[in-house]
């Protein structure tokens, strides 16, 4: 019929598959939704490390201003403040997990600074790096204001500084190959150039 042969005609689907991959498709669409409940308990969590991080340090430094004069007052406000400094740095990095898969997997966010904008997950993983060893690094520094004497500060000292190191090593491996394809393309691009 129509003057075709049976060989020339279009293969058809099975009426059922068309409308199998298309809810397939709509419940993998929907997934996002879930990382969405990881962006809201991510964020909440960070709120909430911000919030008890101002009532401490409201509640430390009244405490400390009625005792000002007392022996080791100065020092326990720096404990305090670097403690609080840590909890800081883990609530950022809370709100940076949950900006970034809200950027990666839901849709792009307005009204952020320049350097939140998160492209891919390689990007997300630089940034919590970079805090991940600050915080690991203050950590060691609240470890040493109440040091008491001994060598036990040293084994803590050498484990931190093996992580430190593990973890800068691979961010520098990571950088190496997010940037390895784009010095590629240019050298491919330059080599297509026409000389003059």
């Amino acid at each position: 019929m129509n003057g075709l042969e049976p060989a020339q005609l279009p293969p058809q689907l099975p009426p059922h598959r068309g409308r199998t991959s298309w809810t397939l498709g709509k419940v993998f669409g929907l997934t996002r939704f879930v990382v969405e409940l990881g962006v809201l308990s991510a964020l909440a969590f960070s709120v909430a490390l911000f919030i008890a991080a101002i009532v401490q340090a409201y509640h430390t430094i009244v405490q400390a201003m009625s005792h000002l004069s007392g022996e080791g007052t100065a020092k326990h406000l720096m404990i305090a403040a670097v403690e609080q400094a840590d909890m800081l740095l883990v609530g950022l990095a809370l709100l940076i997990i949950s900006l970034g898969m809200q950027a990666l997997f839901v849709g792009e966010l307005q009204n952020v600074p320049s350097w939140l904008h998160i492209r891919s997950f390689d990007d997300l993983k630089q940034k919590l790096i970079g805090i991940v060893i600050t915080a690991l690094a203050v950590n060691f520094f609240s470890v040493a204001l109440e040091w008491k004497g001994g060598s036990d500060i040293l084994i803590y000292g050498v484990a931190l500084a093996s992580i430190i190191f593990s973890v800068g090593f691979y961010s520098v491996i990571l950088t190496r190959q997010s940037h390895a394809p784009a010095d590629d393309e240019t050298q491919i691009s330059a080599a297509d150039a026409p000389h003059t």
